[in-house]
């Protein structure tokens, strides 16, 4: 072994590690857009407002129930049809849809739901104050005793 090699192979041996790439895990949520429906039927005002009562009604069960974990309507927004959005947090798109459209306004007509699935860095996004699924589970079956 000549000088050169054995000194480049202590180098090699010196050299400190590289870190590990970063492993990036995601959480996925379901986001949920309402949408008001073109050419809706108009119904008179005390119809209107028993239909969002019933509404606000489905997203505090929705809520509740761990399923969705934050709700709220739009303002100032450039598209005037675009209502408000949901995250949900659900096993499928599929789930998060139909519960979405169990909502009176949706049944209605006079909203519609577009979903997707959302992904964000594992951990990053918390909602504190909503039950996790589990805990919402568990709770429903102690009120059952």
């Amino acid at each position: 072994m000549t000088l050169t090699t054995a000194l480049l192979l202590l180098t090699l041996g010196a050299a400190p590690a590289q870190p590990a790439a970063k492993k990036f895990e995601f959480d996925k949520h379901y986001l949920v857009l309402l949408e008001r429906v073109p050419g809706a039927k108009k119904l008179p005002e005390a119809a209107l407002a028993q239909l969002q009562k019933e509404h606000l009604a489905h997203l505090t069960r929705m809520g509740e129930s761990g399923k969705m974990v934050l709700a709220g309507p739009f303002d100032e927004q450039d598209d005037v049809g675009m209502r408000g959005a949901c995250i949900y947090r659900t096993a499928t798109k599929a789930e998060a849809k139909q519960l979405a459209e169990q909502d009176p306004m949706v049944k209605a007509g006079r909203l519609r739901v577009q979903v997707m699935a959302w992904y964000t860095e594992k951990g990053y996004l918390a909602f504190p104050l909503a039950s996790p699924v589990e805990e919402a589970k568990g709770a429903a079956k102690d009120a059952g005793k």
